[in-house]
């Protein structure tokens, strides 16, 4: 007679998709770290570390953007769109999906990078460099920063394939 319902208990399948969860959170931390690190290519006479430290509140602004980029990160790996019909390995290292979002995001990153190049560009009286004038300019410039990633990284998780 046939069964009805799942035939691996419930628990072990939410085990299976929390670690998926973990390890895709960690992938996106990793590859936001990455992008500050790209950021820092980009903005090398603007210096992130030393001026965000100057000040309590562009400090709080980093911490509050980095809340959100990893709120982003958890909500999309947790609403990723996956199914468990695939062996246990196959479904938490799904390279696929890792290659998606690794494509997603740095396609996302070019698209961003572009767009602020091509608006700094069309407003010379508003020159991007004046924001290493003050610690909170700095922080609201790298809170920004962080939303941004969490967003591309939300939508590289979340995205349909």
């Amino acid at each position: 007679m046939y069964e009805l319902g799942l035939v691996t208990p419930f628990w072990i399948i939410v085990l299976i998709w929390l670690a998926k969860v973990i390890l895709m959170a960690l992938i996106c931390t990793l590859l936001a770290w990455l992008g500050i690190r790209v950021l820092d290519a980009l903005t090398p006479r603007i210096h992130q570390r030393q001026r965000i430290g100057e000040s309590p509140v562009a400090t709080g602004l980093f911490i509050a953007g980095f809340f959100i980029l990893i709120g982003l990160v958890i909500h999309g790996a947790i609403t990723a769109l996956t199914a468990v019909v695939a062996p246990i390995l196959g479904y938490i290292f799904d390279f696929r999906t890792w290659g998606v979002l690794a494509i997603s995001f740095i396609i996302s990153l070019l698209i961003g990078i572009a767009w602020f190049h091509i608006v700094d560009k069309l407003t010379p009286r508003i020159p991007f460099i004046n924001i290493n004038e003050s610690p909170v300019a700095v922080g609201i410039y790298i809170f920004g920063y962080l939303v941004f990633f969490g967003l591309i990284l939300h939508a590289a998780l979340t995205g349909p394939l």
